[in-house]
């Protein structure tokens, strides 16, 4: 990927995310650095909470208690927050992921933002709009998950059957297309991410953007060896 961060904070809303899939989290965020802050917030001494108990030492990460102190109020969503934001005014970190599909944190997200901090997110699909469209990058955990081969192949070999927004595919490639009429693929992802945080090839059934483009009707991928290694383009057919 391309501009990696150094150091990452990865911060995890433990009533809102799933502990099965902390290390898939944990992958995806070192994807842009090295996560050197790992937190996962909630009131450890509910039942509901351990599950994530034999995820934490694993994989390093430490558990933020934060008591329960009125029903029906979520005392973790303040606890993150203002974690976060010691983080950011100590300057410990040069990007956040912030692990939750709740809304409350998009305030959050567009503050960090404000810093010129990267901020990315990860959550469910039902993820409200808002906190998605807060963060520079949104990766939806149902992305993360392995797909059963049979259906991963159903997508790949029939073309017919990828559908993408072409309204946002065309719109990305026109702004970032050189003279000669051709965008980099990772180009390409850049521009999409910033039009579309969430947008992600796995959602089509492509572990890659040069896959899925490949298999569009209105676009080809050409390889460009440079050096020995291949940098592909994309050209509009």
């Amino acid at each position: 990927m391309e501009n990696k961060m150094n150091r990452i904070a990865l911060l995890v809303d433990g009533d809102n995310a799933q502990p099965r899939l902390l290390n898939l989290v944990l992958e995806e965020a070192s994807k842009y650095g090295k996560v050197t802050i790992r937190r996962v917030y909630g009131d450890w001494t509910t039942p509901h909470m351990n599950s994530w108990k034999a995820q934490l030492n694993e994989m390093a990460f430490n558990p933020i208690q934060k008591f329960s102190y009125t029903a029906g109020k979520n005392s973790t969503d303040s606890a993150l927050i203002i974690d976060a934001m010691d983080i950011l005014h100590d300057n410990l970190v040069d990007g956040f992921c912030i692990v939750s599909s709740d809304s409350d944190y998009t305030g959050l997200a567009k503050r960090i933002r404000e810093d010129g901090i990267f901020v990315m997110g990860i959550g469910e699909k039902k993820t409200p709009n808002a906190f998605v469209k807060s963060c520079e990058i949104f990766t939806h955990v149902e992305n993360l998950e392995p797909k059963v081969e049979q259906e991963e192949k159903k997508v790949i070999h029939k073309k017919e059957r990828v559908t993408v927004d072409t309204r946002l595919i065309n719109k990305a490639f026109d702004m970032s297309a050189n003279e000669s009429n051709e965008v980099y693929v990772s180009t390409m992802g850049l521009a999409l991410r910033k039009l579309d945080p969430s947008f992600d090839s796995r959602t089509f059934g492509f572990k890659t953007l040069t896959q899925l483009f490949s298999k569009l009707r209105d676009f080809i991928v050409v390889d460009n060896i440079v050096n020995g290694l291949n940098n592909p383009l994309i050209r509009r057919k």
